[in-house]
């Protein structure tokens, strides 16, 4: 069954217009047809199409949305974007179907990339989230310098991996269960010796993702695998 975004008032649902034009134009929907839909902050429904245009698809309830559960934790990705802008596309894909909040893209001192077609990311999170059957859709982030923010993000857990001999807390000792977290990685450079000054300042904590030095997607699909599969054991 297909899903959809909409935003549900009482028993009736109403598509957001690229929805309602996919439904119509490109799936062919008809009035009668069954739907499935979403709200991004959590609610899942079923429903009978009954208006059924390209501009606006409107759906009768079957029964109450039901609101999904949520994950016992929190997890922030602040990732800076690849040169090669379709290998973050592609981490984003997976990062959302297994597990993540949140996402902002960060501008480093080695980053390649300074621009970022931030509509073109939402559609992937959104695309992701209904294909692993997600009500809820994360939080997309523009780009901003490093620096910004790092001084203005409040998350409970801090944390940054790096490829600098500091001291690291391996990523299995984290206890990433009823926390909120940031998670940081640089770019295909790293981050300057400057910008991890300017992270401890801010109490953020170095992690180690293992032996291995990995690319920048990698890493962040290293994490939120991380968050999603090692924690629930402890």
């Amino acid at each position: 069954m297909n899903i959809f975004i909409a935003h549900f008032e009482n028993n009736r649902a109403l598509m957001q217009a690229e929805e309602s034009w996919h439904c119509c134009k490109v799936l062919r929907k008809k009035a009668g047809d069954k739907v499935a839909l979403i709200d991004g902050k959590g609610l899942f429904a079923e429903g009978i199409l009954d208006l059924v245009s390209e501009k606006s698809c409107t759906v009768q309830l079957i029964g109450l949305p039901v609101l999904q559960p949520k994950r016992n934790y929190l997890l922030h990705l602040a990732i800076a974007p690849t040169k090669q802008i379709d290998r973050i596309e592609w981490m984003i894909e997976k990062c959302v179907e297994i597990g993540l909040d949140e996402i902002t893209f960060i501008q480093c001192k080695n980053s390649e990339r300074v621009n970022l077609k931030i509509d073109r990311i939402q559609k992937i999170v959104e695309s992701a989230a209904k294909q692993s059957l997600q009500a809820y859709i994360p939080k997309v982030n523009t780009l901003m310098t490093f620096e910004n923010f790092i001084k203005q993000n409040t998350c409970e857990q801090k944390l940054l991996a790096h490829c600098h001999q500091n001291i690291k807390t391996p990523i299995q000792s984290i206890q990433f269960l009823e926390h909120n977290t940031l998670v940081m990685i640089g770019p295909e450079g790293d981050f300057t010796s400057e910008e991890l000054r300017l992270a401890q300042a801010q109490q953020v904590k170095s992690i180690d993702l293992g032996q291995t030095r990995l690319r920048t997607e990698t890493a962040g699909l290293y994490v939120c695998m991380a968050a999603s599969l090692l924690q629930p054991l402890q």
